[in-house]
């Protein structure tokens, strides 16, 4: 029987695409927290500037863009007493077979993430 993933293997799976990402773009991890709930996950440092990443992984029909702007404010004026930039970063998965079907483990599956967006 399919498994599907739980949301913390989501928030995992979106947090290894946001990880990757910021890899690539230069950024060097300070702290990383993969635990559901605490915040941010991520606490990178690039070009001498420090940068808190918020990561939410959004099933479908859910748009990966949006966010709880009360919630985010809360996190960067957190984040302006380190003097750090904040970012939010959403990254909608989808099962890729059927879209309306939940991701399963061991299955293919969409990932829809356009980066970082500063709060």
């Amino acid at each position: 029987m399919k498994e599907p993933l739980s949301d913390q293997e989501l928030h995992n799976l979106a947090m290894n695409i946001v990880g990757k990402a910021l890899e690539d773009d230069g950024f060097e991890f300070l702290g990383v927290n993969s635990q559901l709930k605490r915040n941010p996950q991520f606490v990178a440092l690039k070009e001498k500037k420090l940068h808190f990443v918020i990561v939410r992984a959004i099933t479908y029909p859910d748009d990966p863009k949006a966010y709880d702007p009360f919630f985010l404010n809360e996190i960067k004026v957190h984040a302006d007493k380190f003097n750090a930039r904040t970012f939010y970063a959403g990254v909608g998965l989808a099962n890729s077979e059927d879209f309306e079907k939940p991701v399963f483990k061991d299955e293919d599956y969409t990932v829809n993430y356009d980066g970082l967006h500063e709060i």
